[in-house]
């Protein structure tokens, strides 16, 4: 598990596809509200605009402040893919200087290492799973050191199912459920739910939202700027958490880390964790 807790991927609510073939949406992305941007080389991008899609991502990324590499991910092709070994070998100059990368179709935890093997040890991954088989090996998956969160692609999944979910999704509890566990004993943050394709709908948007955080979801996958705000309110935390945080905080560094009392709680790694988690969502996003 990345020791990175500062990074800005690690505590996303919202993450915000953009298109590689529109570079000129990058940085309204970055202004959206999104905490995060996704820009997108696999879905997004048909075959034959692979290799320009790549390039105008080489273009634009140099362009791009610390800060916002640091709020940028790549959803790179799948490793049995032509396009894979290209995409890798244009983010090696960029993994090092803030930019995670998405694996879709994450499946195997030897093709997970294998890519963080080419792209250094200080890489951040998001491994999306996508399949009946990346679910089964969602454990393995999430104890990936490089790996920071596990993503839920739910479209995918059903398609790979043959599964008709209905509008609440109950027949997807148990792949929901399976994640959040796999996230918790890996102590990933928790992971990412997928996206709500009815763009036009807040009402949809917020339900699953919430529903995402029923589940122990800390972040969802976000098709549309003005997806971002709506996730960000279902999955953020209120004033009172925040105050409360800055307590454990600032007690925590007058003990020097150790197990102490706040409020008759006991405070110990575990809750200075997600004391980090709540103030690191307002500082860095």
């Amino acid at each position: 598990m990345s020791t990175n807790i500062a990074s800005p991927v690690r505590h996303a609510r919202s993450l915000l596809f953009v298109p590689a073939t529109k570079p000129e949406r990058f940085n309204r992305a970055l202004d959206s509200g999104a905490d995060c941007i996704i820009i997108d080389l696999e879905d997004a991008v048909a075959g034959d605009s692979k290799d320009s899609a790549r390039e105008h991502l080489a273009q634009h990324l140099p362009h791009l402040n610390p800060a916002q590499l640091e709020r940028t991910l790549v959803r790179v092709n799948a490793v049995d893919t032509p396009w894979h070994k290209s995409d890798i070998a244009l983010l090696r100059t960029w993994t090092g200087r803030g930019v995670t990368v998405m694996l879709p179709k994450s499946e195997d935890a030897d093709a997970l290492h294998r890519v963080a093997h080419q792209l250094g040890g200080d890489v951040q991954i998001v491994a999306l799973i996508e399949s009946l088989t990346g679910l089964d090996a969602a454990d393995s998956l999430a104890q990936v050191p490089q790996v920071v969160r596990l993503a839920f692609g739910h479209l995918d999944f059903q398609l790979d199912l043959s599964m008709r979910a209905s509008l609440d999704e109950p027949e997807l509890a148990f792949a929901r459920n399976i994640l959040v566990a796999a996230s918790r004993r890996a102590r990933l943050p928790a992971p990412i739910d997928g996206v709500t394709t009815d763009i036009g709908n807040a009402e949809r948007l917020a339900a699953d939202a919430r529903r995402a955080r029923a589940f122990g979801f800390g972040g969802k996958l976000c098709i549309h700027p003005g997806q971002a705000a709506g996730v960000n309110e279902a999955l953020g935390y209120t004033q009172s958490e925040h105050v409360w945080a800055l307590r454990v905080l600032e007690e925590a560094a007058r003990h020097g880390g150790g197990a102490f009392s706040l409020d008759g709680r006991m405070v110990d790694l575990p809750v200075i964790r997600a004391a980090e988690a709540i103030v690191a969502s307002a500082r860095n996003l």
